[in-house]
């Protein structure tokens, strides 16, 4: 098919066929007898042409340029049509160039529905486009790329404009949709008008964008609001340029505002929640001339109706947290960004200052509302720092790890809440459950709880994830080294009710030797899995962590690995496994990594297990699992018969023993010593104690004694040593038996120690009478009652007791 392109010389346009780029000339174009590749009609010519192909959309594009001159003469304002007629069906691009004096101001009014503006390298979804250029002078700057079914409606400039409409080939598009008018000077680079309608959201972007916008240029959006709908301005990306003069701001005419202008930082959070029309501009500044920087915005501008709960504040009172943070955001929030097409939620710690992303921070009380119909959208992450430099001022300290009431009151549902613990080398964490206990999640026992606390404890060098626990198991207790970071993450609702008994505690204590040391109290009907940290990646080189498991007095517990090896191989260093029973005299057990691992055992006490780590050859990482059950203690039947064996034995030699005195005791009349109760029986050597002196009372006297009946108890005992009465002995005057005197007693021959009491001093052991014991014996045979008959005995056999030393062997 053959086509004619009519060109009148008053319209000054020109049409320009020309292949597109990096395309063969298969297809070309032919003139009358010329074939070519490309073809320029200029204004007042007549051209007939025709393609060699029947597709020449797929090789060549098309340009309808048309200039008008608004400085030298009349602009022909109004519709802009697409002109000419008739031409092929092409990729095509209509430009018009208006060149105007900056003196006066030129307006671009579009059709409904109107322009949404779109960011570089973005495409329109049915392919057709504007490009909107202002010319000032020589310099061309670019207003913006913008689609069909949208929010722009005008477009004032200042100068001229160069306006260009993409269509694709299959277009049936008759009309530009767009007409120019003539304006007053704007005194600015640009405005740009937006009518929002319903609940939308609107995009918009600097001029240039993403390149920098003009220097010490001014430009205005004008929104156009209805009355019954709230809007709000987040910047969501912007850069600064390096000023030498001036400021780069933001300013807002707010409608009721007291202070219009409203001057803003493009780093501040913009104003939100407005109710009617309002205009915001741009201002840039002053560059530095070695290094200018570039100054860009991209914003949105959200339309919604006023929230129900708008009015309706939550008091979040962090006046006494210290170190605290607490973000208010969307869920899946930083990584998940939402659509900006999405409904939006927004949080507002007052009237004017929201944002869907909301940060506060401990010290003070904040009310906050929010601007979102579906709450159930938002989440809460939150922070704490808790620090200790010196051991000496937080050691007896306790820090409870529980989720403020200030946060848990929230109608918002708490994502995750971060504790930073952080110390010197020489300090250790210690975290405990005195009630509810931990349970280490594994896939033999998963935590079903609404929440979890995930444990990493880092270094400059390492990071080690010590596990991930929920409460209701066993571990009471985890001494970490080094600087720890536990994390609470929530699942599902229900963590507001379960998190009133919550008992986490933290405290900080010295070093330890182990990088982790568990202590373990199981509950006695469950089976319990532990496992080493890092898993399933394994313990990282020359770590040691230990367990402390607390076997109750009347159980037994057993202990169990899941494997029979370790599974690695050292390049530096051992392996060990050790286990030992806290008692006396137990035994060890060690285990290297080229051996075998214990099998199952029963432990009868509290015992350790610990796992050391080396360097091993590969990537390759120790990881090891063990389990604890307990049963009640059995009395084995054997034990049982040799304690009744023995008891038999026992009774069959007290039988024997008590057999054997009896008859002694029958052939021999043991010796009995005579008391006389009738004299003062406190510890001699007091002055003033003894109502008769010795010389006048016979309680020096004993008729007989026996080694067996010794009244060395009667004597006070000072510091544990017994300190008998020194005396001189004299011959008893009396008539006596004709047995030897009996050896004086054990405790008598024990050596005399000074007492250690310096308090009170004691009184000497001295008797100022000098009076002397003396001993007589009974002839065997002879009764207690018949002490007189000694008397018909003739001779004083009489000895002292120690003048005799061949007596001291009669000692039994």
């Amino acid at each position: 098919a053959s086509f004619t392109v009519s060109l009148h010389k008053v319209d000054n346009t020109t049409v320009t066929i020309k292949l597109r780029p990096g395309v063969s000339p298969s297809c070309l174009i032919r003139t009358k007898n010329v074939i070519r590749s490309e073809l320029k009609i200029k204004p007042g010519e007549n051209v007939t042409f025709a393609f060699t192909c029947s597709i020449p959309e797929k090789y060549f594009i098309m340009e309808v340029q048309k200039n008008i001159d608004c400085v030298s003469g009349p602009c022909p304002f109004g519709d802009v049509h697409l002109y000419p007629l008739g031409l092929p069906r092409l990729n095509r691009t209509y430009i018009w160039d208006v060149k105007a004096s900056t003196k006066a101001g030129l307006e671009l009014k579009f059709s409904t529905p109107w322009l949404r503006q779109i960011e570089p390298g973005e495409t329109c979804p049915d392919s057709i486009s504007y490009n909107i250029n202002s010319c000032i002078d020589k310099a061309t700057v670019n207003i913006g790329t913008f689609c069909r079914n949208g929010s722009v409606s005008r477009v004032k400039l200042l100068g001229g404009v160069v306006m260009s409409l993409h269509l694709p080939w299959h277009s049936r598009l008759t009309t530009s949709g767009f007409n120019i008018a003539n304006r007053a000077s704007i005194k600015r680079l640009c405005i740009i008008e937006s009518i929002l309608k319903g609940e939308s959201s609107t995009t918009l972007m600097s001029p240039n964008y993403p390149l920098g916008f003009p220097e010490d240029e001014l430009m205005t959006w004008q929104f156009v609001v209805p009355s019954n709908m709230r809007a709000s301005v987040f910047f969501h990306n912007y850069s600064l340029s390096n000023c030498e003069r001036k400021e780069e701001r933001v300013e807002y005419y707010i409608p009721g505002s007291p202070s219009n202008p409203e001057v803003f930082k493009l780093s501040d959070s913009q104003p939100a929640n407005i109710a009617g029309s309002f205009n915001m501009s741009l201002q840039g500044c002053d560059q530095d001339a070695q290094n200018p920087g570039i100054l860009r915005l991209l914003f949105q501008v959200v339309l919604q109706h006023p929230q129900v709960d708008e009015n309706v504040t939550h008091l979040v009172d962090l006046s006494k947290e210290k170190n605290m943070t607490v973000t208010i955001h969307l869920e899946g929030w930083p990584s998940l960004i939402p659509l900006m097409s999405e409904p939006i939620c927004l949080i507002c710690k007052d009237p004017r200052t929201c944002d869907r992303v909301l940060t506060l921070t401990s010290g003070a009380v904040y009310r906050i509302s929010f601007l979102c119909k579906d709450l159930s959208r938002l989440r809460i992450t939150a922070e704490k720092g808790i620090g200790c430099m010196d051991i000496r001022w937080c050691q007896r300290k306790i820090y409870s790890l529980s989720v403020p009431k200030a946060i848990t009151r929230l109608p918002i549902r708490l994502h995750k809440f971060i504790w930073k613990l952080l110390a010197t080398d020489l300090i250790n964490v210690e975290i405990t459950s005195p009630s509810l206990k931990l349970q280490q999640h594994l896939p033999e026992q998963r935590c079903n709880a609404s929440y979890s606390y995930s444990i990493v404890s880092a270094t400059p060098e390492t990071e080690l994830n010590v596990g991930v626990f929920c409460p209701g198991g066993s571990i009471e207790k985890i001494q970490m080294r080094n600087n720890i970071t536990i994390s609470l993450k929530t699942f599902g609702k229900g963590f507001i009710n379960e998190s009133i008994p919550q008992d986490l505690k933290m405290s900080f204590v010295p070093h330890i030797k182990d990088e982790c040391t568990f202590t373990v109290s199981p509950n006695p009907k469950a089976k319990v899995y532990l496992q080493t940290p890092n898993w399933p990646y394994g313990l990282p080189p020359y770590v040691s962590i230990s367990w402390f498991i607390v076997v109750p007095s009347k159980q037994t517990a057993r202990l169990g690995f899941s494997k029979d090896r370790m599974g690695i191989a050292c390049e530096t260093g051992r392996a060990y496994v050790n286990i030992k029973e806290e008692t006396l005299g137990a035994e060890e057990t060690v285990r290297r990594e080229d051996e075998l691992l214990p099998q199952p055992r029963n432990m009868h006490h509290n015992f350790w297990v610990n796992v050391s780590n080396c360097k091993p050859v590969d990537k390759t990482q120790l990881t090891l699992q063990f389990w604890v059950t307990f049963a009640d203690k059995q009395t084995d039947l054997g034990i049982i018969l040799a304690v009744v064996a023995g008891v038999g034995v026992l009774m069959a030699i007290g039988l024997t023993v008590c057999c054997v005195k009896k008859k002694k005791k029958k052939t021999q009349n043991p010796m009995v010593g005579v008391y006389n109760a009738n004299v003062n029986t406190q510890m001699p050597g007091k002055k003033g104690l003894f109502s008769k002196g010795r010389q006048n009372s016979d309680s020096h006297v004993y008729a007989v004694i026996d080694d067996a009946v010794v009244y060395g108890h009667l004597l006070k005992e000072f510091s544990g040593s017994v300190a008998p009465e020194v005396d001189v002995y004299r011959p008893f005057d009396g008539p006596v038996g004709s047995l030897p005197p009996s050896p004086p007693p054990f405790s008598f021959r024990k050596d005399i120690k000074c007492s250690s009491n310096t308090e009170e001093e004691l009184p000497p052991l001295t008797d100022t009478d000098q009076d002397t014991y003396t001993f007589a014996h009974q002839k065997p045979g002879q009764s207690e009652d018949n002490g007189d008959a000694n008397e018909k005995h003739k001779g004083d056999t009489s000895v002292p007791l120690l003048e005799n030393k061949e007596q001291d062997g009669l000692v039994e």
